[in-house]
């Protein structure tokens, strides 16, 4: 029986535990089931353009512990480029790959569904340090992200009080606010503001000014990136400030980069061993998932119809430590 080869690409913002799935794929691919491996470069690009590289035993020795990709990263999408779906079909036959699994977020995946569509044998692994991804309740990347956000908090804690500042913290979450209250809750934060949630200037103003008038003269405020705020009726007119010194700082790309928590390698190893045994096994179209402590397939549809938002019981519980 010929050797099979597999494809591997990691798409969408690199993470940290990319690397663990890449080695846990390839190394139990070749131990165990005598795969040969190609790591396509730059995601769905590198599918667009044939461009890839072997992947060995070799090539994975010392990833575990290292951030990003070793194979590089895209935004591309193929669907959104002429007959692009059509010429990823083709360019797996151009390269000799009898399946592909890919590593990515809500865009990757829903990629790998259009082309399991297609009866293209592939296979997904969720990745987004956001942990908006439907269908599984951790990502791997998200847990490293609430750390650096947390250690971040602690020591902006330091100079808030010791300047008696009011100190706002963007961090990463464009469409749900995990990060934020995961790191806000750990951290300590007097508020946190996140997309799921409406806010108005006066509501925030009143919360800092409640902590104030309790003796606080400092107070940490986390907001994702996503979060907005409404306006009462005339509100626009009659904005009112604290009146307390304020500062901004924007976590942006560190809480992408650096090494990966123990969690996240260790998750991130799970996700890789699950989809090269779904490979093996012939379960196409699937993406492996966490669901209380055990690693399960679900449909690729099933992830990328539907962000996944943070619950309002866990919001409602952060709010008693607000003001």
């Amino acid at each position: 029986m010929a050797e099979k080869t597999i494809g591997i690409l990691t798409g969408g913002g690199d993470c940290p535990g990319l690397n663990a799935v890449i080695r846990a794929v390839v190394r139990k691919g070749i131990t165990a089931y005598r795969y040969r491996f190609r790591g396509i470069l730059k995601g769905w690009k590198g599918m667009m353009e044939c461009d890839w590289e072997p992947l060995g035993l070799e090539e994975i020795s010392g990833i575990l512990p290292k951030g990003g990709t070793i194979l590089g990263t895209s935004r591309t999408n193929p669907f959104k480029e002429e007959d692009g779906g059509e010429i990823v079909v083709d360019n797996m036959r151009r390269m000799k790959l009898d399946a592909l699994v890919a590593i990515g977020g809500e865009d990757t995946l829903g990629v790998a569904n259009k082309l399991a569509s297609m009866s293209v044998p592939i296979v997904g692994v969720p990745k987004t340090i956001d942990n908006d991804l439907n269908g599984t309740d951790y990502t791997f990347g998200f847990d490293t992200a609430v750390n650096i956000v947390t250690e971040a908090i602690d020591r902006i804690h330091t100079t808030a009080e010791s300047h008696n500042r009011v100190m706002v913290i963007e961090v990463m979450g464009r469409h749900s606010g995990w990060i934020a209250l995961h790191a806000g809750l750990a951290g300590g934060a007097d508020m946190i503001l996140i997309p799921e949630q409406k806010y108005t200037i006066q509501e925030i103003v009143s919360t800092i000014r409640k902590r104030h008038e309790r003796g606080k003269d400092f107070s940490i405020v986390v907001v994702a990136e996503g979060a907005q705020l409404v306006s009462e009726e005339g509100e626009e007119n009659k904005y009112e400030g604290t009146s307390y010194e304020t500062r901004v700082t924007v976590l942006g790309h560190l809480q992408r980069g650096g090494t990966p928590t123990a969690f996240d390698r260790v998750l991130g190893t799970r996700f890789g061993i699950a989809a090269i045994d779904l490979v093996h096994a012939g379960d196409f179209g699937k993406m492996v998932s966490l669901q209380g402590n055990e690693i399960v397939a679900i449909p690729l549809a099933e992830a990328v119809n539907q962000l996944k938002l943070v619950d309002q019981e866990l919001y409602d519980l952060a709010t008693v430590f607000f003001g």
